[in-house]
C-alpha cells in the first residue's frame, strides 16, 4: 500500500478529519487509498498555532488511512491560502514556492493501532508488517470468538 509522510500536527489533523487538503510542491497521478505516515518531527510552532499538545501526538509510524480523491492545482501561493480553512497552513510554510497543489483528501480514519515505520519522501510503498507470535494468537483468538458468536464453531 502506498504511504504519505506527513508532519505532526497536520497527520493527526488528517486522521481526525480536520484537514481535507495536503499542500505539496509536486503533483501526482497516483488516486486511491493510501496510509498517513507521522515522520520523527514535530513541527512544535504550529502545534502552538493550533492548539496542540506536542507529546501527544504519534510519531515513528503509521497512524491512519485516507483516499487521495484528486489534485488541485493552485495559481499561487494566494489562491492557495483562500482554501486554509482546508488545509491549515500558513503563508510562511509556503514562501518560496513556485507551485502550489493541493492532495484532495476523503474517508480519512485512525488506524486503532499505529505501525512503527520510517518515512520516506513522496508517495511510497510502505514495508509489509511482520506479525509477532502474539500478534498471530491474537488474531486467531478473535477468530475463534467471531466464530462462537455466529454459532459456526
Amino acid at each position: 500500500m502506498r504511504c504519505l509522510s506527513i508532519s505532526q500536527p497536520y497527520a493527526e489533523l488528517v486522521v481526525s478529519g480536520a484537514k481535507t487538503v495536503e499542500l505539496r510542491s509536486w503533483n501526482t497521478r497516483f488516486r486511491g487509498e493510501f496510509l498517513v505516515h507521522a515522520p520523527l518531527r514535530v513541527r512544535r510552532r504550529d502545534c502552538a498555532r493550533l492548539g496542540m499538545r506536542p507529546s501527544s501526538l504519534v510519531t515513528g509510524a503509521a497512524v491512519g488511512r485516507a483516499t487521495l480523491h484528486g489534485v488541485i492545482e493552485y495559481p499561487s501561493v494566494s489562491a492557495a491560502m483562500a482554501d486554509s480553512a482546508r488545509h491549515h497552513a500558513t503563508r510562511a510554510m509556503l514562501a518560496g514556492w513556485r507551485r502550489v497543489y493541493g492532495f484532495e483528501l476523503r474517508g480519512a480514519s485512525r488506524l486503532a493501532v499505529p505501525v512503527p515505520m520510517a518515512g520516506r519522501l513522496g508517495l511510497f510503498e510502505a514495508p509489509a508488517p511482520r506479525a509477532t507470535d502474539s500478534e498471530i494468537l491474537l488474531g486467531l483468538l478473535e477468530e475463534e470468538h467471531r466464530y462462537g458468536l455466529v454459532g459456526h464453531h
